[in-house]
């Protein structure tokens, strides 16, 4: 997934403020207790951090 298209899908879902505050924000311990920024910096690909995210605040599967 390109970055661009998890940025779409982030803001989409959780609107951009919130969206970002997750992103920089929350642990997500299924990516190693990094945050979603941290865990793409280290070179996650960010379908793997959208997954962990939408697991984590209960996005139904359809959206992911």
């Amino acid at each position: 997934m390109r970055l661009t298209e998890f940025q779409e899908l982030l803001h989409t879902e959780f609107g951009v403020s919130r969206g970002d505050v997750l992103l920089n924000d929350h642990v997500i311990h299924a990516l190693g207790s990094r945050t979603g920024a941290a865990a793409i910096e280290a070179g996650v690909d960010p379908r793997e951090v959208w997954r962990a995210l939408c697991a984590e605040f209960d996005v139904p599967r359809s959206r992911w």
